[in-house]
């Protein structure tokens, strides 16, 4: 029976229509990145203000239904910057996807798993938590640079602890972030999961810390450090085979004892964007598989064919069923 597989890493996004909850700051709609977005996601601003934010989780889902090799995607929520007093503090919020708006697609889609996001600085982070699960989340998803998260804070140490009672894994952005108009990059710092990693959560370090450097060193390397000592790390290849990162998923997969560690995603909707296309790949790959590769028109069957060229082991397709927190039977 062949196995299912899974995207892990898939995005979703609101303006706050319908009443959905969500919320993009002004800085962020000025942005040109925010019409990309929505173009990518296949909407336009009046859509979405006619039909509700609901519409980018029906035609993600749609898209994915028309995927021959892909069965089901993780669609993340994102939490905010928490305050002194452990609120929301939408003033330094940049977007903002509630659990209960991925949840709610979630349970009208079969293809759709909920991803959720609890900023663990919230006075109920651990209440949330429990909720979450109780909701179906399957993992939880953090981008510390833009919530102002600190992996290293012990103070994280009973929001950890449940997370592994939960066995919940935490999908955790690593290297710089380019997405959004401000950023503390040195909290996606990989050295800085090693309190989870001995509390024993399973870590996932989004895009393999495929970017940027910490107190002189590479990203890359100081996961690559830890992978050697903690078992419990994995990573996504989500964002791999962007322009900003082509020699990174080669560079990747000649680490053959981390194949088993490491998790198919696609980082959705930035595939639907100019800056993943297989002619970036012209040099690695003949003309004719580059061209095949092309005319392939489902994203995620793309995605797939052109990360197989490149040499990704069938095995990391199916990866994330072993680690996901999946409904029993599922």
């Amino acid at each position: 029976m062949q196995q299912s597989i899974i995207d892990i890493h898939c995005h979703a996004a609101g303006i706050g229509a319908g009443n959905s909850g969500c919320f993009i700051s002004p800085a962020m709609r000025r942005s040109f990145k925010f019409h990309i977005y929505l173009r990518a996601f296949g909407v336009s601003e009046r859509e979405l203000l006619v039909q509700g934010d609901h519409l980018i989780v029906e035609r993600l889902s749609a898209l994915l239904a028309g995927a021959e090799r892909v069965q089901q995607a993780v669609v993340l929520a994102l939490d905010g910057v928490i305050d002194q007093n452990g609120e929301l503090d939408m003033a330094r919020t940049e977007a903002f996807i509630p659990n209960e708006f991925i949840a709610s697609a979630a349970s009208r889609h079969d293809n759709i798993l909920f991803g959720a996001s609890i900023n663990p600085y919230r006075h109920d982070a651990i209440e949330r938590l429990h909720q979450a699960v109780a909701q179906g989340a399957v993992l939880l998803k953090w981008l510390p640079s833009i919530q102002g998260i600190d992996p290293a804070d012990e103070r994280l140490v009973p929001f950890y602890e449940c997370l592994r009672g939960q066995g919940l894994p935490l999908l955790t952005h690593t290297g710089e972030e380019e997405s959004f108009t401000c950023k503390q990059d040195h909290l996606g710092d990989p050295e800085r999961l090693r309190l989870p990693l001995r509390v024993g959560v399973t870590v996932i370090a989004a895009h393999a810390a495929s970017s940027g450097k910490n107190d002189g060193e590479a990203n890359f390397n100081r996961f690559l450090r830890l992978c050697a000592e903690f078992p419990n790390l994995y990573a996504d290849v989500s964002a791999l085979t962007q322009l900003n990162r082509l020699n990174h998923l080669p560079r990747l997969l000649k680490h053959r004892e981390l194949h088993g560690r490491l998790l198919y995603g696609t980082d959705m909707p930035l595939l639907q964007t100019l800056i993943v296309t297989p002619l970036a790949f012209a040099h690695r790959l003949s003309p004719r598989k580059v061209l095949a590769i092309s005319h392939i028109r489902n994203p995620w069957d793309q995605d797939i064919a052109l990360k197989e060229a490149l040499g990704l082991p069938e095995n990391v397709l199916t990866n994330a069923a072993r680690i996901l927190r999946l409904p029993a039977g599922a």
